[in-house]
């Protein structure tokens, strides 16, 4: 089977540096083109099953992808929610280095000992013991020549990728999540997936562009 696995287009905060987390921030202008563009992408893409992030941002994305005629078959799973930063959410990352700046350091050097402040705040390891069964369920069923578009965030993304590439949680940074990126996955299962295309921004960015991304 073949996973599509997108990131949200870019929002408002995003272009600001602010940290969303779980807070319904919407696409903007450019986030509305980012997947209008990658819909354009997948047109002729055989997609069998798609599933999002509730929050808007992603649902946009993920029926601006889809297109009209694809739309009726996306359904949202809360497991694929983004980080909640708890009392981050609303901020400017310098704003964070200033008033709590030993974590702010840890969350850009040792992000998996990082668990966000405040009620609803989660660490990474809690992001992908939910955001796995999501995946999980996502691929369940599909046969072998069936491919699925699975859109959420870019912690979530990270973290699955993290497990499918079988490195440490430790490495979320070592690698990129641009807006409206497409990650290829393939395999039997979602535990036999490899990774075919990683953070491809072709249909909105040069190859040698900067897919703009300010804040996790």
């Amino acid at each position: 089977m073949r996973v599509l696995l997108v990131r949200h287009g870019e929002t408002p905060w995003n272009a600001e540096g602010r940290y969303q987390g779980q807070t319904d921030i919407p696409l903007s202008s450019i986030g509305e083109e980012q997947a209008r563009k990658l819909g354009a992408r997948l047109a002729n893409a055989p997609i069998a099953r798609a599933v999002a992030s509730p929050l808007s941002r992603a649902l946009r994305t993920a029926q601006l992808a889809l297109g009209t005629s694809r739309e009726a078959m996306l359904s949202t799973d809360p497991g694929l929610l983004e980080i909640g930063h708890g009392t981050w959410e609303g901020k400017l990352a310098a704003q964070i280095a200033a008033e709590d700046g030993a974590r702010f350091k840890a969350w850009r050097s040792a992000p998996d000992t990082v668990q966000m402040p405040g009620a609803g705040g989660e660490s990474l390891q809690q992001v992908l013991d939910r955001a796995w069964p999501a995946f999980e369920r996502a691929c369940a069923g599909l046969h072998d020549d069936q491919t699925v578009q699975i859109v959420a965030h870019d912690a979530v993304n990270r973290v699955l990728l993290c497990r499918i590439l079988g490195i440490p949680l430790a490495r979320v940074w070592g690698f990129r999540q641009a807006p409206t990126t497409l990650n290829l996955l393939e395999g039997e299962s979602a535990d036999s997936m490899e990774v075919v295309r990683l953070n491809d921004c072709a249909h909105h960015t040069e190859l040698f562009g900067e897919a703009v991304h300010r804040a996790l």
